[in-house]
């Protein structure tokens, strides 16, 4: 019987952490890329790649940042992911130096200088985190998709950065590959929720590159 009702307990529990986090999210979520505020830096978050090329999911992000570079909203852009420097990773993977590949065949029109490259963002929580700490950065436009966006907005205020997100339109999901999305996120969300309450520092740090100072710097 105490088993049963510790089960419940904890059921109850991620359920309430993750409607919270929706919840919290939800006022500064938008869909609609006209009706977005000015920020200064839209931060692309990574995911999967194929040696250079860029997933469905990822370039369906980085298409977006790109799109809103363009609107004059922001003037920054700054991609974030895994550049094989997670701990037993592959020296040949790079999301983000794939994305940076994909930003300068795409759209020549965005300056150099204003690319920032995050090499050491291997999680949502440590790219919030080395945006505010390494890039310095207090406000931002987050592109990800809807499943994914309330975690991401809700990490980065949690952090004090005044954040809102670009939820981008994800119909090439469907079916099963949706349904795995979301499920991985709702856990991801109780992971996320240590992260805000505990706030643990990234594994890799380093030395500030301000968001408002020249990207190039940031290539390496």
């Amino acid at each position: 019987m105490i088993f049963f009702i510790f089960l419940g307990a904890l059921i109850l529990a991620t359920i309430i952490i993750n409607l919270g986090m929706i919840l919290a999210a939800r006022r500064y979520v938008y869909s609609d890329i006209s009706s977005l505020p000015q920020s200064t830096a839209v931060l692309v978050l990574g995911s999967q790649t194929h040696g250079t090329r860029l997933s469905p999911v990822l370039q369906d992000r980085v298409d977006a940042g790109i799109s809103l570079m363009g609107t004059g909203k922001t003037g920054k852009l700054l991609l974030s992911g895994d550049s094989g420097k997670r701990a037993g990773g592959s020296r040949f993977y790079d999301e983000v130096n794939a994305m940076h590949l994909y930003v300068l065949e795409n759209a020549p029109g965005i300056n150099e200088e204003d690319i920032f490259l995050d090499h050491a963002g291997l999680s949502t929580w440590e790219s919030m985190y080395r945006a505010k700490y390494i890039f310095e950065v207090n406000d931002l436009i987050i592109v990800t998709q809807q499943f994914h966006i309330s975690r991401a907005v809700t990490m980065a205020r949690s952090l004090g950065i005044n954040a809102i997100g670009y939820g981008i339109y994800q119909g090439h999901f469907r079916g099963a590959s949706l349904r795995s999305w979301q499920f991985r996120e709702y856990f991801a969300r109780i992971k996320g929720f240590y992260s805000i309450v505990f706030k643990p520092p990234p594994q890799i740090m380093g030395d500030a590159i301000p968001i408002h100072g020249d990207g190039r710097a940031s290539w390496l």
